[in-house]
């Protein structure tokens, strides 16, 4: 589905980007931390005005292997709300096609680690959840207007049988 960007006022001011090798380089750095610190570093809730770090593991869609990768979050009561971007740039990142083909997966939070469903919020959900991303960085609009596409607004919600697993910390 392939959609206008996000409207983009004289206001919204578009911010600098670093280049992408180094956008790329602080994902694995963060990646490799989490998992060299057995999960202690890398991961946090969600606070009022900050978004929490999560891991999500989705199936490769060509590989049928797990894939791992760190999302930004907030909890919009029990759903974990995030947003399909890759570092903004317009390709869709390859978690979300792989939730996309697969739309199972699972979610690893600071504190624990459930079976999510994911999908996109829909035409009617997605400009209030945009808009509590929006309170969350005021820089939001001028990130999403460097993309050529619309960026998906992904609804993480537990699945019934998800048997939630706590973390020790």
């Amino acid at each position: 589905m392939t959609a206008a960007p996000e409207p983009v006022s004289a206001e919204t001011p578009t911010r600098f980007m670093p280049p992408r090798w180094v956008i790329t380089t602080a994902w694995r750095v963060h990646r490799a931390m989490y998992r060299w610190s057995g999960g202690r570093f890398g991961l946090r809730r969600p606070r009022p005005g900050r978004d929490g770090l999560a891991a999500l593991t989705t199936v490769g869609r060509r590989t049928g292997e797990d894939r791992q990768v760190m999302i930004a979050y907030y909890e919009h009561g029990e759903l974990f709300i995030t947003m399909a971007m890759n570092g903004w740039a317009s390709d869709e990142p390859a978690w979300w096609l792989n939730l996309q083909a697969e739309s199972t997966a699972t979610l690893t939070l600071h504190d624990r680690e459930l079976r999510v469903t994911g999908r996109a919020a829909t035409a009617d959900e997605r400009p209030e959840l945009w808009r509590r991303w929006g309170e969350i960085d005021s820089h939001l609009d001028g990130w999403a207007a460097r993309r050529t596409v619309e960026t998906a607004v992904v609804i993480l919600t537990p699945s019934d049988e998800s048997g939630t697993v706590t973390i020790e910390a």
